[in-house]
């Protein structure tokens, strides 16, 4: 019989999932206590993926999640690229029409919490649409 999988690799570190989970959980927990409320994870689409969607009173907010374990190659938020920049917008844009929106008539904006070892920034407006 074969042993159970614990969820981590050989070495005792965190799955690829496990660790963007939690760093999605710490994102959440830190824009809940800034006042913003919590509307949907992992929204899926063939366009791409919107990590947290969060509401800042009347404003949509879509907030990409990124962790690097160190900042050698330019961290966490400098992994965010015009290509995900853009992947991002096509996916918010699905999730508002699915609300009869659209990003040019909805308030909205595009954050980035990026977490690079320990160090936690959140970036409000990081990009926009233009």
């Amino acid at each position: 019989m074969e042993p159970v999988s614990s969820g981590t690799n050989r070495s005792g570190l965190l799955s690829r999932q496990q660790t963007g989970a939690g760093c999605e959980q710490q994102a959440r927990r830190l824009l809940e206590q800034a006042g913003l409320i919590f509307v949907a994870a992992n929204v899926r689409f063939r366009a791409g993926e919107i990590d947290l969607i969060m509401r800042d009173r009347a404003t949509w907010v879509f907030v990409e999640v990124r962790y690097r374990r160190n900042a050698l190659f330019g961290g966490a938020a400098a992994s965010v690229t015009r290509s995900k920049q853009l992947k991002l917008l096509k996916a918010a844009a699905l999730w508002l029409n699915r609300r009869r929106e659209s990003l040019e008539t909805a308030d909205c904006r595009f954050d980035v919490v990026a977490i690079t070892g320990a160090k936690v920034d959140w970036l409000p407006n990081a990009f926009s649409a233009e």
